[in-house]
């Protein structure tokens, strides 16, 4: 028979965030109180888990997610920037009307195409660098279980690809909770299941910020 693996890619907990700002790449946003409460509930989620191998992005708030599960799995993270937050033009501003850049007319032309999308990166560039992440992670783990934790768009343009859906979307229709978890599941080198956890539901207060 051929091996089963499964590639589990966890988004991070909550950031301390109190400018509500789409901090996307920027350097120094940190787990908030809640969000190390939600990398807490995942580690003990993994904890009993067949994990191999460990992956995380680059930014803070993953590596932060990353630890416990370091700890609970008794496993090094290794950095993989191919599954760090997605490029993007309103990276350190608040988005939406009123005191928001899109209020700024300087801001419209990056609006102008949806599907591409035009403000930031092309959704085909991030899901081929996604991918070839998780290819690397299961070969890692061949024949048992690995962990890429990630951010929302990375992992839902991801899911979407393995699905065989168009990768354009609405921010607002994404499956991509806080400390949620989204399961690939390889029989050999194909997919042949797409899974969805919340092991740390009922821990934010708030709502997050879309694209984080």
């Amino acid at each position: 028979m051929t091996e089963k693996t499964i590639v589990h890619l966890l988004r991070h907990g909550e950031v301390h965030n109190p400018e509500g700002v789409l901090y996307g790449r920027l350097p120094g946003y940190r787990l908030s109180e809640d969000g190390v409460l939600m990398a807490k509930a995942a580690a003990k989620w993994f904890a009993d888990r067949d994990v191999a191998a460990l992956f995380s992005s680059p930014l803070q708030r993953a590596l932060e997610t990353a630890a416990p599960l370091a700890d609970a799995l008794d496993l090094p993270v290794t950095v993989d920037d191919r599954l760090i937050e997605a490029d993007n033009h309103f990276e350190g501003l608040t988005f939406g009307a009123g005191a928001g850049s899109l209020r700024r007319p300087e801001h419209w032309y990056h609006l102008r195409n949806p599907f591409r999308p035009s403000w930031g990166e092309p959704y085909k560039a991030l899901a081929a660098r996604m991918r070839a992440a998780v290819i690397r992670a299961r070969e890692a783990a061949r024949g048992r279980e690995a962990v890429c934790v990630s951010h929302q768009l990375p992992i839902w343009t991801l899911r979407r690809y393995a699905e065989r859906r168009r990768l354009w979307h609405l921010p607002n229709r994404r499956e991509c909770a806080l400390a949620s978890v989204t399961s690939l599941t390889f029989v050999g080198d194909r997919v042949v299941d797409v899974a969805y956890r919340e092991p740390a539901a009922g821990i934010a207060k708030g709502p997050s910020v879309a694209g984080a």
